[in-house]
């Protein structure tokens, strides 16, 4: 674990070079302090033993709200930088998503993986121009009063935008699936949701695309 030019927090799983995931987690409304995902850290703990020669970095932003999207932004970037990969692609979980997309310009990035992700009519999707958008998203997953969701057609309309926009990639809807793959315990373990090694395997899937043949 270490820290950023910005204050963010990396940690890194694996080697960087000659491709790396720079992984980033969603928020909410109140500005407060970040936190590791839990949904990122339980996929990367299953897919680094996966692919072993592919480095996933971590980041816990400054504060995770999306009132403040411009200090998760910056703590992004200056992830990227950082992991200094030839070739990087951002996997983004929830508002992560949003945060992916409005780095997708930085040198190097060749895609962005959303997972579930938060895409806002506002965001500029034409920094995906050229590039590949994935999209992964629970069929069950919404909004509840209490309980934080994004709903899949949501996202499939930021999707169609960024392809509208010259992007390339492909959207997937997970039956049965929720928002996310996993939940932090009080104890601080993580607890499984269900449907998540299907969430597992796609991303493995599109990781080896962005791998590229051995």
């Amino acid at each position: 674990m270490a820290y950023l030019s910005t204050g963010a927090e990396i940690r890194v799983t694996g080697p960087t070079s000659p491709c790396a995931v720079v992984c980033v987690n969603g928020g909410q409304a109140r500005e407060v302090d970040g936190t590791w995902s839990a949904s990122v850290e339980w996929l990367v703990r299953k897919l680094s033993r996966r692919l072993p020669e592919l480095g996933f970095a971590e980041v816990r932003y400054r504060v995770k709200s999306w009132k403040r999207l411009e200090l998760c932004i910056e703590d992004t970037r200056a992830a990227v930088r950082e992991v200094g990969a030839p070739r990087t692609l951002l996997l983004g979980f929830s508002m992560g998503g949003a945060v992916s997309i409005a780095t997708a310009d930085e040198p190097g990035v060749e895609g962005v993986v959303g997972l579930a992700p938060w895409i806002p009519e506002e965001l500029d999707v034409a920094r995906l121009h050229g590039k590949r958008l994935t999209v992964f998203h629970g069929a069950l997953d919404r909004w509840l009063p209490g309980i934080p969701g994004v709903s899949a057609r949501h996202s499939r309309n930021g999707f169609e935008r960024a392809v509208a926009r010259g992007a390339d990639g492909r959207y997937v809807t997970i039956p049965g699936g929720v928002h996310g793959m996993a939940l932090r315990s009080p104890w601080g373990g993580l607890i499984t949701l269900p449907r998540a090694d299907r969430w597992a395997d796609l991303v493995e899937e599109e990781l080896r695309r962005f791998v590229g043949p051995e």
